[in-house]
């Protein structure tokens, strides 16, 4: 009887030990979550056409000029909700929008959508979906796709972090 008590408490041990090493649960933790890597404050330090020419691409998030976001700052937070703000130029005037966004590493998406004053995120039907190409502390590499002549092409957005 005390073979058995002790053997039934030695497997109830390990049952409960054994889930707690799991090594790939603890490696993948920081970037298979929906954010990740991509909390922090960025700025977008380069606009690549790619497949495209300039006077192809009318606008890029509901903004009229896709050189509106050159040097824009997002404030990605953990919480999901952030922003982005354009800078003021001959082109474009200043904005700062709200945004709920979400990445996901793994899938190679990132996305997000506009949240105006009195919006709740859950009841915001629409937003952009990007292809996340690249994620690391120094850079985040998005492709925005888009249809031309027959062909997918791609807006490609280079994030770096921003001065502290």
């Amino acid at each position: 009887m005390k073979k058995l008590f002790l053997a039934i408490a030695v497997a109830c041990t390990v049952m409960l030990i054994l889930p707690s090493c799991n090594v790939a649960k603890r490696a993948t933790a920081g970037i298979s979550g929906s954010r990740g890597t991509a909390v922090r404050n960025w700025v977008v330090s380069n606009i690549a056409l790619e497949g495209l020419p300039d006077q192809a691409v009318q606008g890029l998030f509901g903004e009229k000029n896709y050189k509106c976001f050159e040097g824009s700052a997002w404030n990605l937070t953990n919480s999901g909700n952030g922003t982005y703000t354009l800078p003021a130029s001959s082109e474009c005037g200043a904005v700062t929008q709200s945004i709920f966004w979400s990445a996901a590493p793994k899938d190679e998406t990132f996305q997000f959508k506009k949240i105006y004053e009195g919006d709740k995120a859950k009841n915001v039907t629409e937003g952009y979906r990007l292809i996340l190409t690249s994620l690391s502390s120094e850079q985040m590499i998005l492709k925005s796709p888009i249809e031309f002549g027959g062909k997918t092409a791609n807006i490609i957005l280079t994030f770096t972090p921003a001065a502290r």
